[in-house]
């Protein structure tokens, strides 16, 4: 498995806890941090076209189905070649089965070609990967980050950074993409670090077992 790892001691970490404090103080508590990589880019799109809208188990769900169905890697090749109702029996929806049709259609035909996708900056990736239906800004932003290993990718847009900044820094929720875009500039251009440690915030539940960080704090030390 395939994973990067951000640890406190990295130059990178240090810089953006001095920069910014309060970000500081949650990289203390939560310590180093990995990420599972997705480093085939058509199973990546996959799964997360699969993903939309529904939740991470039912996804895993029927991203483990589909594996099991087509018994190998996922290829455009081996995809193209289900029906529609080996698709609908998985899970997909009709929408779904749709924007992976589009997908696989444009690699086949070279219309998107995802090997290319690396020597593009974010920019230039994300207006390639939303060429395709059912792959917007969001979508193409975690490409970056879980498959490309970008550092410098902030997805203004996410609910998960969106809730760990609202605790962090205790803003109103109407207020929380506004934080994003006001410590964007402090951050800059350890985005990602960033990212990650606001979505630990939320998938270790300090969001709602504490009301601050300083009460995070007190109970952790």
């Amino acid at each position: 498995m395939h994973t990067i790892s951000i640890k406190q001691n990295d130059e990178r970490v240090i810089q953006l806890a001095k920069v910014d404090p309060l970000m500081g103080r949650l990289i203390h508590i939560i310590g180093d941090v990995h990420i599972i990589m997705r480093p085939n880019f058509f199973q990546s799109l996959v799964r997360s076209i699969i993903g939309q809208q529904i939740s991470v188990a039912a996804a895993n769900s029927i991203y483990n189905h589909l594996k099991a169905l087509v018994g190998k890697t996922l290829t455009p090749e081996n995809i193209s070649a289900l029906s529609d109702n080996d698709l609908r029996h998985v899970g997909f929806s009709k929408q779904k089965i749709r924007y992976v049709r589009d997908l696989t259609v444009k690699i086949r035909s070279a219309t998107l070609n995802l090997n290319i996708l690396p020597s593009l900056n974010n920019k230039d990736a994300v207006k390639q990967l939303t060429k395709t239906k059912g792959i917007g800004k969001w979508t193409a932003e975690m490409f970056l980050i879980f498959s490309l290993g970008r550092m410098d990718v902030l997805s203004l847009d996410d609910i998960g950074i969106q809730r760990g900044a609202q605790w962090l820094y205790q803003v109103d929720r109407r207020e929380r993409r506004n934080i994003l875009i006001k410590m964007a500039d402090v951050w800059h251009p350890h985005y990602t670090i960033a990212s990650v440690y606001l979505w630990e915030a939320v998938r270790l539940d300090l969001i709602n077992q504490y009301t601050n960080i300083t009460e995070a704090e007190t109970a952790i030390y």
